[in-house]
């Protein structure tokens, strides 16, 4: 389903008032639930929202072994503002329920930023671009997976000149607990995949995160900034309840009397 949410912050440049980011994470490609089929109408779908940009935060193959014909099809992906992307745990070849069992063989960085680009992908890993308008700019700062502990946010924020608006794409939600997280306007994150089962007046059983009740997904305020955390567009054990799948259309305005909020379709 596409989950449309409007976020309102008075730190947004008005000349990127209205600006779209489809958000898509956690494909897990790869799986005998999530082949070339399932990746293919996912990028058929995104690209039917017409975002300015496009963010793909972590976790888009399942295993390593899948990447190459994976990120083939995401190359269909079009935006005139750009297609981007973080790196999340599989990426990195560590599972998802234990990262004390060590990861398993996986691509560098650099590695990665090379099939990224082969695919018209812009990888960011600890780093930050400017995207400019006339008389502003914001800051897209790609900050590596926080889960696997190979986030660096101070590394990504020593890249922004002044004090301008930053957008933090990043897999893991407990990013928000960074000492420097209060510098950054709004956290886009994914990798819980929204506990996958939500029991009514219970919420998520499970999440892969700290606090789950509040980081499972959708709007988080915490430590001096704002989260969105989307409920990903797969998973690698497909059971989800009363928790669907998620493509994100992210609007983002700067009227301060606006309330954030969110709707479905």
């Amino acid at each position: 389903m596409v989950e449309r949410v409007t976020i309102a912050l008075s730190s947004l440049p008005p000349e990127f008032d209205a600006i779209t980011l489809a958000v898509v994470a956690d494909l897990h490609a790869g799986t005998r639930y999530r082949d070339s089929t399932a990746v293919g109408e996912a990028v058929e779908i995104t690209n039917s929202l017409q975002a300015d940009i496009i963010v793909l935060l972590g976790d888009l193959v399942h295993g390593i072994g899948r990447a190459d014909p994976c990120l083939s099809l995401l190359s269909g992906l079009k935006a005139k503002e750009g297609v981007w992307a973080c790196l999340g745990n599989h990426e990195h070849g560590f599972v998802w329920y234990s990262r004390y069992l060590g990861p398993s063989a996986a691509p560098s960085v650099d590695e990665w930023r090379k099939l990224y680009a082969d695919a018209g992908i812009e990888l960011l890993a600890n780093e930050a671009r400017p995207l400019p308008r006339p008389r502003s700019r914001i800051w897209l700062l790609g900050v590596d997976d926080a889960y696997s502990g190979h986030d660096d946010l101070p590394a990504a924020l020593a890249q922004v000149c002044t004090r301008e608006f930053c957008l933090a794409l990043t897999h893991s939600p407990d990013l928000i607990d960074d000492t420097r997280i209060g510098e950054v306007d709004l956290v886009l994150a994914a990798h819980t995949h929204g506990g996958q089962i939500r029991l009514p007046l219970v919420g998520p059983l499970f999440a892969p995160c700290r606090r789950l009740r509040e980081r499972a997904s959708g709007l988080v305020h915490a430590n001096g900034t704002t989260m969105y955390v989307t409920r990903g567009a797969g998973e690698a054990l497909p059971v989800r309840i009363n928790c669907p799948r998620e493509i994100s259309l992210v609007t983002l305005v700067c009227e301060p009397e606006f309330a954030a909020r969110g709707r479905t379709q």
